[in-house]
């Protein structure tokens, strides 16, 4: 087996109470790295089409990358995998902290997970000996409770990825948290929830092998010299600085998309980055990372109540519960987003929702009565922490709202479906496409639809395959499928190693990459390989969507996303997102039907998938 693998992978039946070690196959790894690589293709490989996600027949995977818990800079990461409850399709989420680190620690690779536990469960790893637990005295407990509990029974150097309450109750937005940090989007905490699954923990001291230590430790220290870009906001601010710079942009979406930034929303400081560094206690740091762009925040003593060391929100979640629902009270996103943390929901959707609900309540189509009393109005803070507290419980009409906003607006009715923001049944991530044009066919286009970490044409700038990444006009919707099909599928990669993109952005170039692929696994790997393997990593995940009989070019996108009418003021004014072309160009790029998406039979076979070509061209 390759360097920077455990070379193990662990399959667990939760019906029959069974687990079983399979080796890593090394061709298995060369061809789809780790992470959701290695997922898709056991997923498509090992799960029959229309399993029902909540079902016993749904595999939820966990995996790292060859990189996870190696010195390679940043080897942080790990990925979480099944059949979406929210989308219907392909599902994957990402999380830094520690838990993918120890999880190869404790010797292995992946976990994958099937059936349904007769009774609450949780899994312990120590050292390359697997059990499954009874989990009833943690079934119930938030989730940093349950952290504490595990950490207090097998010992404080044991990581825990669990979820909370919302996970249990199957909301369709439920999240998977981890010391602080959180595998959030697809609503695959609702998949773990329905398995009867509480947590997995994870203890060891193993050593992940590397084809050469010496030379991958003096890349490490080349390359942290040379990280740059984004890494000065990012280490004293973390992704808070970017909340004044997205509204006073235009990238933030503000009032449920349907408001111009600093217009609609001129007092947004109290929410900038100055106040949240204010409040923080102090930063915190993913397994080896150089930024450190986490942080907890002093204890809520105002208004809000909430606890020394509580999580500070990211920018997602300030733009979310924050200038979408025009509310600039601070403190009440701080405490929406620590509620959220500890019931395990994705802040990005559980935002979007309240904003919906917000919409909904201004324009009529519910009142305070259906709400439990409840104005839900702009920018009234209490009622979107009120609120954000019921979608936990799945309380009242925080019931409704619990499995995000398409499914909120089903059940709302009465044209409701017309304010709620999502794709394919997930939400938007807090940036504007108008904006940034890139992100058109990113959230509509990845087999994860309303993503922003997915890769494109320019997301992956400055660090591009060098002399790959073809020249286009920036302000220009047309000439730029070349370039997508490279730096989306180059992404995919990066993403499978393990390695965090907000290294990855800092490199001075691509070749970090594949210069730590070398030293690490001691595959003698180019930027050409790499860029190929990310292809087929694309191929596969679309593959497994339109095996589910998804097509993307069916979905719709919110007027208000795309500019139709433009906006008459404000730094977007005038934009109008030419989908239809952005769209036609990658789809050409990449070889994929202008009418289904489906990828071609000789994309297919090109890339090695002759099995996924039979199933997809019979």
């Amino acid at each position: 087996m390759a360097r920077g693998y455990m070379g193990k992978i662990l399959f667990v039946d939760l019906s029959r109470n069974k687990l079983r070690d399979e080796a890593l196959d090394e061709k298995l790894a060369r061809q789809f790295i780790g992470g959701y690589g290695i997922g898709a293709r056991i997923l498509f490989s090992g799960q029959k089409a229309g399993v029902a996600p909540l079902g016993p027949d749904n595999i939820l995977g966990i995996l790292s990358g060859p990189f996870t818990g190696t010195p390679a800079v940043s080897g942080t990461r790990f990925t979480v995998v099944a059949k979406s409850p929210l989308t219907g399709g392909w599902g994957d989420a990402n999380s830094g902290g520690y838990f993918g680190a120890f999880m190869k620690f404790a010797g292995y690779d992946a976990l994958f997970f099937s059936g349904i536990s007769a009774k609450p469960v949780y899994l312990f790893i120590n050292n390359g000996k697997a059990e499954l637990r009874d989990a009833a005295h943690i079934w119930g407990k938030d989730t940093y409770q349950t952290e504490e509990v595990l950490k207090s029974e097998l010992g404080k150097d044991v990581e825990v990825a669990c979820i909370g309450p919302s996970g249990e109750n199957l909301s369709l937005i439920a999240a998977i948290m981890n010391r602080g940090r959180t595998a959030a989007r697809s609503g695959l905490g609702a998949v773990m929830g329905s398995k009867k699954l509480k947590a997995v923990a994870v203890k060891g001291n193993m050593k992940v092998p590397l084809a050469d230590e010496q030379r991958t430790k003096e890349l490490r220290k080349k390359y942290l010299a040379e990280l740059g870009g984004h890494i000065v906001w990012l280490k004293p601010f973390g992704t808070p600085f970017l909340v004044d710079i997205g509204v006073l942009s235009g990238d933030s979406p503000v009032k449920n998309w349907a408001g111009v930034g600093v217009i609609d929303f001129p007092d947004f400081q109290p929410l900038a980055k100055e106040a949240v560094i204010e409040r923080t206690l102090k930063k915190f740091a993913c397994y080896q990372c150089p930024i450190g762009c986490g942080g907890h925040m002093r204890a809520g003593t105002g208004e809000y109540k909430y606890a020394e060391g509580t999580r500070r929100p990211e920018y997602e979640t300030t733009a979310m519960f924050g200038t979408n629902c025009l509310n600039n009270n601070l403190e009440s996103v701080i405490k929406a987003g620590d509620i959220c943390d500890r019931y395990g929901l994705d802040t990005i959707s559980a935002g979007a929702a309240i904003a919906l609900a917000i919409e909904c309540y201004e324009k009529g189509l519910v009142t305070k009565a259906d709400t439990d009393g409840i104005e839900m109005t702009w920018g009234n803070h209490k009622a979107i922490v009120a609120m954000t507290e019921k979608l936990a419980k799945r309380e009242g009409f925080g019931d409704v709202l619990a499995d995000g906003a398409k499914v909120a607006a089903e059940k709302i009715g009465k044209g409701a479906d017309q304010y709620a923001i999502h794709i394919g049944g997930q939400e938007l991530a807090a940036h504007d496409p108008k904006h940034s044009f890139h992100f058109a066919t990113s959230y509509k286009m990845d087999p994860t639809p309303g993503r922003h970490f997915v890769g494109s044409e320019l997301s992956d700038a400055p660090s591009h395959p060098s002399g790959l990444l073809p020249k286009f006009d920036l302000t220009s919707f047309s000439g730029r499928g070349e370039a997508r099909r490279i730096g989306s599928s180059f992404h995919q990669t990066v993403v499978c190693t393990g390695t965090c993109l907000f290294i990855y952005w800092a490199f001075p170039n691509v070749n970090p990459i594949a210069e730590f692929m070398r030293v690490v696994t001691g595959w003698d790997v180019t930027n050409e390989e790499l860029l190929k393997t990310g292809e087929r990593i694309a191929n596969i995940r679309q593959a497994f969507n339109i095996r589910e009989g998804l097509n993307p070019l069916t979905f719709k996108v919110s007027d208000r996303v795309l500019g139709k009418p433009p906006l008459k003021a404000g730094p977007l004014a005038g934009v109008t997102i030419d989908e239809d072309t952005l769209i036609k160009e990658y789809l050409a790029a990449m070889d994929w039907d202008l009418k289904t998406a489906k990828p071609s039979k000789r994309k297919l076979l090109e890339l090695g998938l002759a099995d996924v070509a039979q199933e997809l061209w019979p």
